[in-house]
């Protein structure tokens, strides 16, 4: 007779688990090597994330400057193609330390018990900021809340995670890297793996944003060269509800506010004004970006029309009826800047309608939500 053998109580059971864990890769070395890499890029996209938001929500004591003109642009690339890249980084670090999550008792102390709920807030802010992060640049929000919103706040909570996280373990960490490996050919090809995974992400979203890897971009959501006159757009005319608006005659372009003479501009006007051409991106929050060609008039020209005073702020509203980013900001560095037009033109033709027709908001180091297209009221406070 063949005897089975006793069934495992939970606790017996949850023991024998880490036997079952046989591949050296669970280890601290690989973890650590790891948890080095995600580091880097998690403070890399909070950091840049920082730039991103402060320019999109200016603090009232603060004005973000308008040069270089390509700042916003690669800061934003390197936050969404960086983010995009450490994703195969943090699924290889989840893999290698799941087996801790089987330890028995799963509470030894106070102090452990503390540990454990600072790892579970890290590992669930990073893997809430990874999923929305991809989800937002798919423009799939198939949850409620504002992404915005949510992952700016989360940010802090995995940065402060981490860095507690970092003071914890850090030592260990350090010393378990210096150590000289035994065996160290599986782990070696487990972390050169891993590496490649995340350069394949990177290389095949980069061209997004980096022009000359556009024909490798399978994965971004945009490319430069496709949309109206080459330059893709996010939301159409259509979609805005701006379209009868935008192609009416009777469209004119108001200076209000704080001046000492409104002034009230048709198309016609704003083209019999000196035209200027500037190449400026369009650099989204989505992380592509793609230089063109604009013609138009100054923003500071049609400013001094009006008569303001070189330390206003203007706010600038679309035809658009609704949206958060219907209306936008321009402080003194970007309005003064001879490279912020009032676009017309666009790679050598007048606006298409989805790029904002007849008049839309171009300015260096900006933002592409702000950038605000259908412009009909100049605002001066």
């Amino acid at each position: 007779m063949v005897r089975r053998p006793a069934a495992l109580t939970p606790p017996a059971l949850l023991t024998s688990l880490p036997a079952r864990f046989t591949s050296r890769l669970h280890d601290e070395r690989t973890a650590s090597w790891l948890g080095i890499a995600l580091g880097v890029s998690v403070l890399s996209a909070f950091a840049t994330g920082l730039v991103s938001h402060f320019m999109q929500h200016p603090p009232g004591w603060a004005q973000w400057p308008s040069r270089p003109v390509n700042l916003y642009r690669v800061t934003q690339g390197v936050h969404v193609i960086g983010g995009l890249a450490a994703v195969p980084l943090l699924l290889a670090k989840l893999w290698t330390v799941y087996p801790r999550l089987w330890q028995w008792p799963p509470v030894r102390s106070i102090g452990h018990a503390v540990q454990r709920l600072l790892v579970f807030v890290l590992v669930g802010a990073a893997l809430f900021q990874f999923a929305t992060g991809v989800l937002n640049i798919a423009y799939w929000y198939p949850f409620r809340f504002f992404f915005t919103t949510a992952h700016y706040w989360t940010a802090y909570i995995l940065a402060g995670a981490l860095v507690i996280h970092v003071a914890d373990q850090g030592a260990k960490a350090r010393r378990t890297v210096m150590t000289r490996p035994q065996d160290a050919v599986g782990r070696r090809w487990f972390l050169l793996t891993a590496a490649a995974a995340s350069g394949t992400v990177a290389l095949t979203t980069a061209g997004e944003a980096f022009t000359p890897l556009a024909r490798l971009a399978v994965l971004a959501p945009r490319r430069p060269g496709t949309g109206p006159q080459g330059v893709p757009v996010n939301k159409s005319a259509a979609a805005t509800g701006v379209t009868a608006l935008a192609r009416d005659p009777g469209w004119r372009l108001t200076v209000t506010g704080r001046v000492a003479r409104r002034v009230v501009l048709s198309l016609d006007d704003l083209r019999a004004l000196p035209q200027h051409t500037a190449r400026l991106p369009i650099a989204c929050v989505e992380g592509w970006s793609v230089e063109a060609d604009w013609r138009g008039v100054r923003l500071r020209d049609v400013l001094r029309l009006a008569g303001v005073s070189g330390d206003a702020r203007i706010r600038v509203e679309s035809l658009e009826r609704q949206g958060r980013y219907r209306t936008s900001r321009v402080d003194p560095p970007h309005w003064r800047d001879p490279l912020t037009l009032l676009a017309l033109d666009l790679n050598g033709e007048p606006l298409a309608l989805d790029h904002g027709h007849p008049c839309r908001l171009i300015a260096p180091n900006r933002p592409g939500v702000m950038q605000t297209k259908w412009v009909h009221r100049l605002v001066v406070s």
